[in-house]
């Protein structure tokens, strides 16, 4: 059963029941979308920023960040974020209270990065899905296209040397975990009561400060997820005409959908004739750039890593299309 199956639940009642909306009118799916993915982003940042928070007081972060900075992993630890992108089932802005908290943690941005690219492209959902109707071949590359933009995404970011341009109080944040004070020395020697309650505020200090960005970027995805229609984008999209992957790419962002929702549209395109590079760049620029997440990570990101993030996703999204439609897979 889906973890998330009681906020649904909730978000039903609200819409259906308490506002009594119709199920099938453009407020009635933008309103409950807004209310379970709010929902949703609110839980998950609250349990992640309280586990972060234990992780910062307990765990020697400067160990972890030594562990992963000092050595030459030959490209390892972005393929470790990569990977572990894909056993996470979130979608873009699910996936940045872990992205945060990562940071905050000290992991090199670099390698959060590698894990915030990744994290919603591909998850065991979405290759169990393709594996259903695109067969095992083509799900692998699939899963080796994600977990390549991931690694050369986050390595490229990594290398341009962009942690000035993380938001000054994550940077607080930060500076602070590299730091062995001395209530991280005698953690031992507090009650635990006492130290539940200081997670607990230090976890929600943080979420209440991204929390306003995310109900704005879920409000916009859910105007368009209520109001756009579905057969929209697939008018301009079958076209084998070498600008069409970059078009669907663009046309994709100002969507808000996870992997699961849109690979069915991504099918849909296929059948009419749209190349399967196209569609797979549509389907991916859907779920890894977006409107709502770039508001949500506004909150994390000063304007200048955020278009360096999104302009290197695009462009990784992109020579995907382009190498799909060159192999182009057998459907």
């Amino acid at each position: 059963m889906d973890i998330f199956y009681p906020l649904q639940l909730i978000s039903d009642w609200v819409t259906f029941a308490l506002l009594n909306l119709e199920i099938e009118s453009h407020l009635g799916g933008a309103v409950n979308f807004f209310v379970y993915d709010s929902l949703k982003i609110l839980g998950l940042l609250i349990v992640i920023n309280y586990f972060m928070a234990i992780i910062r007081y307990y765990v020697p972060t400067e160990k972890i960040r030594d562990f992963l900075t000092k050595r030459n992993w030959y490209g390892l630890d972005y393929f470790l974020a990569s990977a572990f992108g894909v056993i996470t089932p979130f979608c873009s802005c699910s996936s940045i209270p872990l992205f945060i908290g990562f940071l905050s943690a000290g992991i090199p941005l670099g390698v959060t990065l590698s894990f915030l690219i990744t994290s919603p492209l591909v998850n065991e959902a979405s290759i169990a899905i393709f594996l259903v109707l695109f067969g095992v071949k083509t799900t692998l590359l699939y899963v080796l296209a994600g977990i390549g933009v991931g690694m050369v995404g986050g390595a490229i970011l990594g290398r341009m040397k962009l942690d000035n341009y993380i938001d000054d109080k994550l940077q607080t944040v930060i500076k602070a975990s590299k730091q062995n004070t001395p209530l991280e020395t005698h953690a031992v020697h507090k009650p635990f009561g006492r130290l539940a309650y200081q997670f607990w505020l230090e976890g929600w200090d943080l979420t209440k400060k991204i929390f306003m960005y995310v109900l704005i970027g879920v409000g916009l995805g859910a105007i368009i997820h209520g109001y756009v229609p579905s057969d929209f984008f697939e008018r301009y999209l079958t076209n084998s005409s070498w600008w069409s992957v970059p078009v669907a790419t663009i046309l994709a962002v100002p969507l808000y959908s996870n992997a699961v929702g849109v690979i069915p549209i991504m099918q849909a395109l296929v059948a009419k004739g749209v190349p399967f590079g196209t569609a797979l760049a549509f389907m991916m620029a859907t779920v890894g750039l977006s409107l709502p997440e770039a508001l949500i990570l506004k909150r994390a990101m000063k304007k200048e890593l955020l278009i360096s993030f999104f302009t290197v996703v695009t462009l990784g999204i992109i020579i995907i299309g382009y190498l799909f439609n060159f192999y182009s897979p057998t459907i």
